[in-house]
Order: structure tokens, then sequence, then C-alpha cells
């Protein structure tokens, strides 16, 4: 091994992998059935949430939107078929997202319209034929996920969600070869180290792309690019190396986790938190400069915390998120109090809008006696006033029958709401749109 780095460099390294290594662990949580969200299946097979994600989901900043369609897919030795249904007017989309999180492909009612497709996901090498009439979507890292969401107009509307979902279909050209999947950990590395080691066989497995070559210098001096683990029999200076980059780097991820855009009336609008995939754009997806962040250090930092905090979350032309956790005079949301969001005018979308409620610092769904998880232009109910202005009332207790049609419950701690604008309009993309502050009303 060369001389060990500097223990800012080993963290840039956590830092680098810990999307990676995350995500993975969610991959094969799902195709196992012991991961986070309530659906698995096997590889290259889609799974169906058939109801809208609750509190018992103890999964980062879920939606309370959709019903998921979803599928973690290998394709390094064997093409798969992708077949898509009509939608009409219905707001879908299928987000491609490789093991990295870069999302890399869209499908659907942005990118694709609402007609029915067939398209054929293969490796990024592969070159073998296409059937006529066939898109190809090619797959950086060989394994990925397809996040699909698909909108729910309240209650009355999941049977016939359910009916389209079973028509988003996937099939492997030869069912007979099974999947490589994710590389596991050495079982002669002990638990401290045990996230390294898991770095460097998910690394060897989807090794990242050229312009990685400097953050892939500094993984090689700390063992990563081994052939054999360098971590099963450690030299105490690479130990305490490893293990203080990997409690330094999960500190600095969660306090990135409060930097980032700059806070416009309390809000920190997400437009631009998934801008980190700058090598491949498929079917759907954007390459332009104003959607890239330039300088892989600061991309790849950005990349970590988006795992973290809302992990397979979109490209912001697609849905844009807009997340607070503080009220107009800059204090924390509390249940302790009660609050209003006044929106003078709906917000400007091309498919639909919610605010959603979260607890922390988990970001989990929160348990109500209403079962309302999220509130927005299709919330039966929702009273619009004479002026068109809409208030939402955001609190742990009820604010009285005559008003719990605009009513957010919140926990009776600290809570993060988070805005999605699904299909969000010209003046959101020309970052013209300002939402207004979440003020404390008792």
């Amino acid at each position: 091994m060369t001389e060990l780095p500097s223990p800012q460099d080993a963290m840039t390294s956590f830092i680098y992998g810990y999307p990676l290594v995350y995500d993975l662990d969610e991959v094969a949580g799902f195709v196992q059935g012991g991961g986070d969200l309530p659906i698995s299946a096997p590889w290259n097979t889609f799974a169906y949430a058939r109801d809208l994600l609750g509190p018992e989901t103890k999964f980062v900043s879920p939606n309370n939107d959709t019903l998921y369609v979803m599928a973690m897919c290998d394709v390094r030795d064997n093409p798969v078929s992708l077949e898509v249904p009509a939608t009409g007017s219905r707001y879908y989309v299928l987000q491609f997202v490789d093991a990295w999180t870069n999302n890399f492909a869209y499908v659907g009612r942005r990118a694709t319209g609402t007609a029915a497709g067939r398209y054929l996901l293969t490796a990024a090498d592969h070159a073998g034929p296409v059937p006529e009439g066939t898109t190809v979507i090619k797959a950086p890292t060989g394994v990925f996920s397809i996040v699909g969401r698909v909108q729910v107009d309240g209650p009355d509307d999941l049977a016939a969600v359910r009916a389209l979902q079973d028509e988003f279909r996937l099939a492997s050209h030869d069912p007979t070869i099974v999947p490589a999947g994710v590389p596991v950990a050495d079982s002669a590395v002990d638990d401290e180290l045990r996230w390294w080691e898991t770095f460097r066989v998910q690394l060897a497995a989807f090794p990242p792309p050229a312009g990685d070559a400097e953050f892939l210098a500094v993984c090689s001096s700390l063992g990563l690019t081994d052939e054999r683990t360098p971590y099963a029999d450690p030299s105490p200076e690479l130990r305490a190396l490893l293990v203080e980059a990997e409690r330094s780097g999960r500190e600095t991820i969660d306090a990135l986790m409060t930097g980032g855009a700059d806070l416009v009336n309390g809000w920190r609008e997400a437009a631009h938190l998934f801008d980190y995939n700058l090598d491949f754009f498929e079917v759907g997806t954007i390459d332009a400069p104003e959607w890239k962040i330039a300088d892989r250090t600061t991309a790849y930092a950005t990349r970590a915390v988006a795992a973290r905090a809302g992990l397979w979350g979109n490209h912001g032309y697609e849905a844009d998120y807009f997340i607070t956790a503080m009220d107009a005079d800059g204090d924390q949301l509390s249940g302790a109090h009660t609050y209003e969001l006044r929106l003078e005018t709906p917000p400007p979308v091309d498919a639909f809008w919610s605010l959603t409620m979260y607890d922390t610092p988990d970001f989990y769904l929160v348990d109500n006696p209403i079962d309302r998880y999220s509130i927005g232009d299709r919330t039966p109910g929702l009273v619009t006033a004479d002026d068109g202005s809409i208030t939402i009332l955001l609190q742990a207790e009820s604010p009285g029958a005559d008003l719990e049609a605009n009513w957010l419950p919140a926990p009776a701690g600290d809570f993060r709401p988070i805005m999605r604008l699904y299909e969000p309009g010209a003046p959101v993309l020309a970052g013209q749109y300002e939402l207004p502050p979440i003020r404390r009303t008792s």
C-alpha cells in the first residue's frame, strides 16, 4: 500500500463512497425482502405498493402522493425489456437510478409522454440487436433501480391506479441467467472496518467514470482498489485513520444537510440537489450546464447529502422540492405550537403539488388521528378562499372539525415539512417562484 492520505482526504473518500454503499444496501434489502420499504421483488421484477406509504414505512422522506412501481435491475449479462402502458392525462414517472445514485434516465409524462411504450434496458457496453419500435436505455453501472411513481387522486382513485400498475412490466431476455447482484464484504473484516470493506468490493463491481480519477487515486491509497482486502489485518495507523474518517464523514454529511442553497422565507429549495450526475445522460434527462454541479468535489458532497436526506429523489425539472424546519422568525418548527402557511395562489405546476409532514431527525411520515400525511391540490375538500388563497394549518392538535379540511397534522416534537411540485411550471424552473414563510399562530 502507498503512503496513507491525510485525514481530510480519507474523510472525502468516505463521503465519496457513502451514496454507493447506502444505495446498494437498500437495493439488496429490496431484493431480499429486508429493506426499509414495505415492498420487495426479485431482480428484474416490478414490485407494486398497493397503498400510499404511511408512518409504518421507515424510509427517508417518502412521498404520500403516488403509488410506487419499483424494481432492482441487473442487466450486466442479460438485457431486460420494459413495457409501459398508456396513462392518458395521469402523471407518472419511472426514474432510473444507478448504483452511485445518479439519475440517468426518465420515462414518463414529462420525459416521454403518456402513450404506451417499449424499452430495452442494457449494460453500457451492450451491442446486441434492438427490436423495432423499442428505445434503448443503457445503464452506466449495470445494476440500477427503477423508482416509479403513479399519481393517485384520493382514496377513490386507488383501484384504477392499482390496475394501471399491473401494466408496467419487466422481462429478462434469458430468465435462466441468475443475476450476480450486489457483492458482499469479506467476512474476515470486523465490524469496525465493515463499511470500508463493503465500499471496496462495491467499488470494484461498479467502477466510477473516468472523470473521477482524482478520487480513485485517494481511494487506492486507502487500499480500496486492492484485489484482496487489506482490512482483515490492517496496520494500527490505517485502522485509526479509517475509523476516524467514517466518524467525521458521517458528521460532515449531517452538518451539510443544514447548508446548501440559500434560505428564502425559511425554505431551502432542492431544485439542484440531484444535479451531481455529470457523465451519463439517457432518455428523459437534460444534459445542460444549468442542471450540473460542475465541481466534482461539491457534486459528490451534495450526492452524499441527497442520499442521506432524500434517497432516490428526482431532478428539479421532474419534481422540485422545498424543505423547511423553521418558521418566519427563524425558530424550529415544533408541535408545541400552531402554524399556518398561506398560499396567495396555488404553486405553479404542470402536474400537481403537495405538502408532506415529516418528523426529525429521521424524516419519517408522522402518525396522526386522521391518517393524513400530505395535503395538496388533490386533497378532498381542501378549502380555497374567495380571493384564491389557500391556508394550510400545521399543528399537532385538531384545529376543530370546521377547519380540518386544511389541516396537516404535525408530531408533538420537532418537524420538517416538504413541498413537492410535480412537473414544476416555468416560474419555478426560472427561479422566480418563492414559497411564503410558515407563520406561528400560537
